[in-house]
Formats: C-alpha cells, sequence, structure tokens
C-alpha cells in the first residue's frame, strides 16, 4: 500500500544522466575545456539552469549565459569531440542497478526518457547493455521526432507513458530525475517525481519534488506502492 504522503504508481519513468549514469560531472569537464579558453568558467549555477537541456539547448544556453565569442556549431563540434572519449567509459549511479532489476524482476513496466541524442546514448551505455536492456522501452529527447520540446516542457515523460503498452494515466507514473528541469518537466506532466540531485545544488531548487534522496540506494519503492525490497 501507497503511504498517505505519495500516491499509489504502477509504472516508472528514468532519466539516465547523472540519475543511472554518472555522467554529469564528465558534461562539466567538457563544457569546461572549451570555455576557460575564453577566461570563462561553467560553473553549478550555470549546470543547475541547463541540466536535464537537449544538448543543443544547453550549448546556445551556455554561449548565451557566459557571452562566449563562438558558434553552437564550433561549440557542438568541439563538445562532441571532447566528449565521446569521456563518456565511452562511464559509471553507474549508486542504487542505480538495484532499483532497475528490482523493478523488472517484480514485473513493474520501466522505461527511460534521457534529453540525449539515440547516438549519445549508444556511446554512453555501450559499458552498460546489460542494464538498459531491462527497459521496456526508451524515449531519446535529442533525437525523437515526437519529442517536440525538451524539458521542462513535458513532452518527454508523456510520450514515454503513451508508449507503455498499457498507455496508463500518466499519474500513475513516477519519475526519478536528477535536474531541476527534468523535475519541472515531470511536474507539467501531473506525475510523481524523485529527485535525487548534486549535492551541492541549491536546496530550494528541489522544492518541486514529491520527494528529494541523497541517493537512489535510499528509494523505498512501498512508499508509492510498489514492491519492497526483501534484501
Amino acid at each position: 500500500m501507497a503511504t498517505p504522503d505519495y500516491k499509489k504508481v504502477t509504472h516508472c519513468i528514468f532519466d539516465m544522466d547523472g540519475l543511472i549514469l554518472d555522467t554529469e560531472k564528465l558534461y562539466t569537464e567538457a563544457f569546461n575545456s572549451i570555455i576557460r579558453p575564453f577566461g570563462k568558467e561553467f560553473t553549478l549555477e550555470h549546470k543547475a539552469m541547463t541540466m536535464g537541456l537537449k544538448i543543443q539547448n544547453t550549448i546556445c544556453r551556455i554561449i548565451e549565459l557566459l557571452e562566449l565569442p563562438i558558434t553552437p556549431q564550433d561549440f557542438t563540434e568541439q563538445f562532441s569531440s571532447i566528449a565521446n572519449k569521456l563518456f565511452a567509459d562511464c559509471d553507474l549511479m549508486p542504487g542505480a542497478e538495484r532499483l532497475l532489476r528490482h523493478l523488472k524482476q517484480n514485473n513493474v513496466s520501466i522505461a527511460l526518457g534521457t534529453s540525449s541524442s539515440v547516438d549519445s546514448y549508444k556511446i554512453k551505455s555501450k559499458k552498460w547493455k546489460h542494464i538498459f536492456d531491462l527497459f521496456d522501452h526508451k524515449v531519446f529527447g535529442g533525437s525523437d521526432p515526437e519529442v517536440v520540446q525538451g524539458k521542462p516542457h513535458p513532452d518527454i515523460f508523456l510520450v514515454a507513458a503513451k508508449r507503455f503498452s498499457d498507455n496508463p494515466d500518466p499519474s500513475m507514473c513516477l519519475v526519478f530525475e536528477d535536474a531541476p528541469n527534468g523535475v519541472e518537466a515531470a511536474v507539467r506532466a501531473d506525475m510523481q517525481v524523485v529527485m535525487v540531485p548534486d549535492p551541492n545544488l541549491p536546496k530550494y531548487l528541489a522544492e518541486k519534488a514529491t520527494l528529494v534522496l541523497k541517493s537512489l540506494e535510499d528509494f523505498k519503492p512501498e512508499l508509492f506502492g510498489l514492491p519492497p525490497y526483501t534484501k
């Protein structure tokens, strides 16, 4: 049974970067390798404003925020070259594998809803194919034509919900996110959302989340009416 504080759900949708894969620090490293020659720095404040966006939107926003004398095309080309090397060996975030396997073993429908493109996903997930094969389906906001607007718009999560075989009502879906833009997208989609933010992120940026955790290791499925861990 779900607790009085949370509504029972039947389906789960997961973000990828910073939630399943430990890539957010790699994004920061890649961005700063491009930005620092201009005497600027991509800070946590900038990160909070851009996390969860489609990469092209992120790049345009960074250029705008830092007033960089570089075109989006040049930035993208440099980023792609750097990121492909960095992301190929990324690690899983704590608790991600255990939770995904638990939900799958208990016949809970799970989907991936990431702002990454298919090509970017293939690079990041190559080492973890056996984990990503657990998902019923995957929605790639960076390349899916049905995801017209990226996070913080709700498109990606509504598309993910619609593609479950039983087409559940959005309110029956629980989103897992690490980014404020992703949380906003889930809220706009009328979904509850569990947030696992960067520990340095200002607390007010997590206020819209249904539940905020330090790690996926701390998640208790039974809070939302999902099968509890047995060991």
